[in-house]
């Protein structure tokens, strides 16, 4: 019988595109880390209905969640891409480009932090960010996107529940540790209002007042 997340995907026509990008993740040995179908459609809609038009990605990966993202975009909109890596940045723009959006979207390369700071200096603001990057830096991501948020961003953070050690108290590594403090302060910080999805690995969702 099929799990919940399963029977859900059998109502989908399954995206050539997105499998694509997936595919090629896996032929470059990247982690397979995408975010799920489900959430990925979700990022589309949140974007689409929130008017967002300018977009924070922590994370490029191979730009499944940056194809989503996209998607949802105003037009004139505008997705900015953090990635460490410059092999995954281009294979995300590769794919961006190929789904139409390679105007529409700036990848900045280093330590996601260092990036942050700079965008700091330069005063931008953004109205949408996702973050699905390294585990242990995700309080410092969150802090980050309060301070870089227009009135009304809506900020969304995949993995929450890093396949079930954020559950078990027997796991106590630092990307544990990290996203049970992340997952705290998006429950309890006063600046944010918010809500905890449990499908697929979790993803946790907030407004920022």
């Amino acid at each position: 019988m099929p799990n919940q997340e399963e029977y859900s995907e059998h109502l989908y026509t399954e995206d050539t595109l997105l499998l694509k990008v997936k595919q090629a993740i896996k032929e470059s040995g990247m982690p397979e880390v995408s975010i799920a179908p489900g959430y990925g459609r979700m990022l589309t809609m949140l974007v689409a209905m929130s008017r967002s038009t300018r977009i924070l990605e922590i994370g490029a990966l191979g730009g499944y969640s940056g194809i989503c993202l996209c998607r949802g975009l105003q037009n004139g909109g505008r997705l900015t891409s953090l990635e460490l890596k410059a092999e995954y940045a281009e294979l995300a723009g590769r794919h961006l480009e190929e789904a139409g959006f390679g105007e529409a979207v700036e990848y900045k390369l280093g330590p996601a932090l260092d990036s942050l700071k700079l965008l700091e200096a330069e005063g931008r603001t953004f109205d949408f960010f996702f973050i699905d990057a390294d585990k242990e830096n995700y309080p410092n991501y969150l802090e980050y996107a309060i301070k870089l948020a227009s009135p009304g961003a809506v900020i969304a953070g995949d993995n929450i529940f890093l396949r079930g050690r954020t559950l078990n108290t027997e796991k106590n590594g630092p990307a544990v540790q990290a996203m049970r403090r992340f997952n705290e302060m998006i429950a309890s910080d006063e600046r944010l209002t918010s809500t905890l999805l449990p499908a697929y690995d979790g993803l946790a969702l907030a407004i920022v007042k």
